[in-house]
């Protein structure tokens, strides 16, 4: 296939993914590059994604290596262009969050493709925000198979992923699979509700040793959102559960009344970002903008009769005085992609904690 070279759409520790153009249909491409000598995990996402043809994965459009002008040898690969990028550049642009008939959506969405990929065996083990884009029609597909294995437990193989996206029995180095991916699942519904990963309060945000110690041995699991509904709360404990074995399967999530009992919504596609508009004037949101409540609170005055409308205007009263209190996670976002693994042993308070580590991450310790 030719093809011309674009912009760089983002970059990793051993690759750089670029716009492209296909010469021969004009498609517009995604091309994810690295130097031939240091491809090895470039080469192996090829292979995966090759034998993988679901609407809610990116697309396979092939790979190669070549020669560049300046002499350089890279291996290519060749993936959709998802036009309105993450998961996390469309919550950025919708004020950091997504409101909760948007996370249902692309919950759903995303439990649709690992559902499709644990049906061939295979464990993404590094799913987050910033591994699912947003491609036509506002389809969430997941992406980025840099960390991702076929489960076979004969076979050892490296952990691998983010930290504060990892399940217990992966920071402690012990395995990684189906489950975990389940468990990055709970704490993406987190990261797209309240815009910051969990994991990440202010004492942590500089060490990602610290997290991984804290989600392997502490016997604890995120905090949920404050106002998270109940359903949404039930759902994300199916999840968060510590024993990878009493997690929920994706096709379990997927018949969860968090996301059974409401339908996919349209999504209204602004200035290359996605945006919804409501189906009905009472759709639930995780929360309501300030104006939002100001609003109502002048429509509740003009007929303060109405009991209803009281009782309405009393309700979300309290949830402006919550809303007040939750502290919003800011704190970075750590990145494994899966090249230049080393070797980590940390002792904290006389336990030895081992795994892999990227050194682009032990630059951040």
């Amino acid at each position: 296939m030719e093809w011309t070279r674009g912009r760089i759409l983002g970059r990793g520790s051993t690759a750089t993914v670029y716009a492209a153009t296909c010469h021969n249909s004009n498609e517009i491409l995604a091309v994810k590059s690295a130097e031939l000598h240091r491809s090895e995990f470039l080469q192996r996402e090829a292979t995966i994604i090759s034998s993988l043809n679901s609407p809610y994965v990116i697309g396979y459009r092939g790979s190669e290596t070549k020669t560049e002008s300046n002499g350089v040898v890279t291996h290519n690969l060749l993936m959709e262009y998802a036009p309105y990028g993450k998961l996390t550049d469309a919550a950025a642009k919708n004020g950091g969050r997504l409101d909760e008939a948007q996370v249902v959506k692309y919950t759903r969405q995303i439990l649709r493709g690992l559902e499709y990929i644990h049906s061939k065996g295979i464990a993404h083990c590094d799913v987050k925000g910033s591994n699912v884009v947003v491609a036509d029609k506002g389809v969430a597909k997941i992406a980025d198979f840099g960390c991702a294995k076929r489960v076979d437990p004969e076979v050892e193989s490296p952990v691998m992923g983010t930290p504060a996206f990892m399940a217990p029995e992966v920071a402690r180095g012990e395995k990684q699979g189906k489950e975990s991916d389940i468990w990055a699942v709970g704490c993406t519904v987190i990261e797209m509700a309240t815009g910051s990963p969990p994991w990440t309060e202010a004492n942590m945000r500089e060490d990602p040793v610290s997290v991984l110690y804290r989600v392997g041995y502490s016997g604890e699991t995120p905090e949920l959102p404050r106002l998270l509904t109940k359903e949404a709360k039930d759902f994300l404990e199916k999840c968060l559960k510590r024993e990878a074995n009493e997690r929920w399967t994706a096709t379990q999530l997927l018949n969860h009344p968090f996301l059974v009992t409401k339908p996919d919504i349209e999504p209204v596609l602004v200035s290359g970002w996605v945006s919804c508009s409501p189906t009905s004037v009472t759709d639930q949101t995780f929360w309501r903008s300030v104006e939002e409540e100001e609003e109502e609170t002048e429509e509740l005055q003009e007929d303060s009769r109405d009991l209803d409308r009281l009782k309405l205007w009393a309700c979300y009263s309290e949830k402006i005085g919550r809303l007040r209190c939750v502290g919003v996670l800011d704190g970075p976002r750590w990145d494994m992609e899966g090249g230049d693994w080393i070797m980590v042993r940390v002792s904290c308070e006389g336990t030895m904690i081992s795994g892999s580590m990227s050194k682009n991450v032990l630059g951040n310790i």
